[in-house]
Parts: C-alpha cells; structure tokens; sequence
C-alpha cells in the first residue's frame, strides 16, 4: 500500500507507534539533547517546545527541489522552534524565536488535510526533529479522515537511530542536510556539541530505511533519501568530508549541491562567514561531486 503508513494503520502497528513515541516525551529523550523534562506536562527543554508542536505556516510549497515539489506543490509545514541553533540561520524568526501557534494533534491533522486537499504531491515536514511524537499523533487522526499523501521528513538530520526508526514504513522520503563533519564547527555554529556523529548515524538509518530515490514517471518522488549539502565560504562546510561519507553510504545517494548560503541572522559576528560563497568555491564543490545523483532543476 502507498504511502507506507497506509500499510500499518491496517495492521494497527501505526496506534501502537504513537504510543512509543509519546512516552519518549515523559521524560524527553525525541532528539539527541535527551532533556529529560516531561514535555507531557509542559516542561521546556532545548527545543522549548512543551506537549504540543508550535506551527509557523503551511502552504504548497514551490521553491523545493523538483522531486519535492513536483507540478502542484509540496504541502510544507513549518514547525516553530528547532534543536539546533544555527548562526546563520534564515528561519530564525521561527527556529530561535518561535513564532507561530501552539496546535493540538486534532489541528495540525487538518492542516495534513487540507495540504492534500490543495492537490500537494507529498506532507513535508519541516524542522521534524523534536515534534516526533506530536507528528504520529496528528497522523493517525489525518489518516482515519482520509489522508493518503506521503510523507517528506525534512531535516538538519540532528537525529536519533531510536526516534528514526519510530518512523520506519511510515515516512517515505528523507529530505536530510548534511552540513559539515566537523565537531567544532558544529559547537561554534549550531550550537550543539555532536553533530557529524548524530548526522552520520541518522543518515545511514534514514538510508537503510527508504534508500535511494526513486520517482515517478513524472520525476515526482515516491520513495527515497535525497541530502543537501550548503556549501559555506572558506570550506567551513567541510565539503570532501562530507563527500566521502556519503560516498561510502552509496555512490548514487541524491545529493543537492546548494550555493544559496547568504550570512542570515548572526553569522556577521563570525568573519568566516559574514560573505557570500565565491563562484569559484561552488565550482569546487560540484566538481567534488561529479559522480553523485544530482538533483537539477
């Protein structure tokens, strides 16, 4: 059955998952922060996010890679707040200041819906990672009223194993970032302490789960793991490393070599990366590339 989670509503697996993931909230361990506060009964941890997910806008999204958005749109969520903090970032309005509105799993099921209604080829949801629980509870309400759009995962990829495989015939496609394999560098600009760790980790189950990716005769994404890559100036992202790594996943993984980078946010305070990336320095990085599954628009 398509998408997956079809499959295991039928069998009841998808009820039993929402169980799981809510008691992960009892005392907090969604993402890699492990909080240990019982979101439950609205303590805030990292993600200052309490029982319900914050939701920022939804709306067809057209500015995704093709596979994504196809011809009618990406049904994208925002969820507020994130469990990282990225110096650079050009949400922070709604990753480091929250702004949105605190939705019950009743309500952010709607939004499902009426994304699907909309004509969206897939639900793609953004900045995932701490809403886990919140997501499946919503689900299971969406998919008893109707819903049958797949499911887009879209994240910083700061992720457990544990929380991902929660997510196992449920989610279709992993739209993952991958933004440098460098411990310091992800202290100094995104704030957490283990991020090439918990990255690897998580792409590696996000690719055992779905692997590679796999479209429609329309070039629509039905299943599958693509990765973007946002190359920083002066190699502050690490862009070989990150290469390799992937590489060593698989040789065709879907990758999309990004040259928007722009110094949102704080990134002014760090001369490193108070620029715009050079031509030279995207071409660097595509040649890097050659060889990988592309993604053009």
């Amino acid at each position: 059955m398509y998408p997956s989670y079809l499959k295991l509503y039928k069998s009841g697996e998808l009820s039993e998952r929402v169980k799981k993931a809510k008691e992960l909230l009892k005392n907090c361990e969604v993402c890699p922060h492990k909080c240990k506060v019982n979101r439950l009964k609205g303590e805030l941890g990292f993600c200052k996010t309490g029982r319900y997910a914050i939701v920022s806008s939804f709306f067809p999204h057209r500015g995704e890679e093709f596979p994504i958005r196809g011809y009618r749109g990406s049904g994208t969520i925002f969820f507020s707040f994130c469990n990282m903090r990225c110096v650079y970032c050009q949400n922070y309005d709604l990753s480091h200041w929250g702004e949105g509105r605190e939705v019950e799993p009743e309500i952010l099921a709607d939004m499902m819906l009426e994304l699907q209604n909309f004509g969206c080829h897939n639900v793609n949801l953004v900045s995932p990672s701490h809403v886990v629980p919140q997501i499946l509870e919503a689900l299971l309400i969406a998919v008893e009223k109707g819903l049958k759009i797949p499911l887009v995962y879209n994240t910083s990829s700061y992720d457990t194993v544990e929380t991902l495989r929660l997510l196992e015939g449920i989610v279709d496609i992993y739209l993952a970032d991958l933004k440098y394999l460098n411990t310091e560098y992800g202290r100094k600009y995104s704030k957490v302490k283990d991020y090439p760790q918990r990255a690897k980790e998580a792409l590696k189950e996000m690719f055992r789960q779905v692997g590679n990716l796999v479209t429609d005769s329309k070039g629509v994404a039905i299943r599958g793991l693509i990765v973007r890559h946002l190359v920083l100036p002066n190699d502050i992202s690490t862009t070989s490393e990150v290469l390799n790594f992937l590489k060593s996943i698989n040789p065709q993984i879907a990758l999309n070599v990004m040259a928007q980078y722009y110094p949102h946010y704080k990134a002014k305070e760090y001369p490193e990366i108070a620029r715009r990336i050079t031509t030279e320095e995207f071409k660097k990085a595509l040649e890097q590339a050659r060889g990988f599954n592309l993604i053009k628009d």
